[in-house]
């Protein structure tokens, strides 16, 4: 019987560890869900009372697009029967550094008020789309018949 995780650290349905998805960009994804309702939670119940209403529009965008990209890494698996798992890897990093950039940036951006963060947003975002991109350009590559990536 197949473990869903192997101990080698990746998400295994049956799939060798080249077939699959790195158990750390998982984990990852897991916990940029977690932490985005705490975030959620802080910025709805803790600053609410201390940020403008823009700034904590600001927050919650950074939120917003955490837990949109942490769900994305979670639901990375369930395509490793039809891409690529270089392409999943590449895919889940540029979201946690999307992640890092992006939301990370908005957060210290609302709660600092700095200025100086607001050029580091875009290159999260950028990471984003690329991401996307990535991923798209992964399903139309797609696998052959035994599994291989025909990238």
């Amino acid at each position: 019987m197949n473990k869903p995780i192997d101990n080698a650290g990746f998400v295994n349905k049956g799939l060798s560890d080249s077939q699959s998805l790195n158990k750390v960009w998982l984990c990852a994804g897991i916990l940029l869900a977690a932490t985005a309702v705490m975030l959620g939670a802080f910025g709805a119940h803790g600053l609410k009372a201390i940020l403008a209403p823009s700034a904590l529009a600001t927050f919650e965008i950074g939120v917003r697009y955490q837990m949109y990209h942490g769900l994305a890494i979670i639901a990375l698996p369930a395509l490793s029967a039809y891409v690529s798992p270089k392409w999943l890897n590449a895919v889940a990093a540029l979201y946690v550094i999307g992640c890092a950039l992006f939301s990370g940036s908005l957060y210290l951006l609302a709660i600092t008020g700095n200025g100086l963060l607001g050029p580091i947003t875009p290159l999260g975002g950028l990471c984003f789309i690329i991401g996307w991109i990535a991923l798209a350009i992964a399903i139309v590559n797609g696998k052959t018949s035994k599994g291989k990536s025909n990238d």
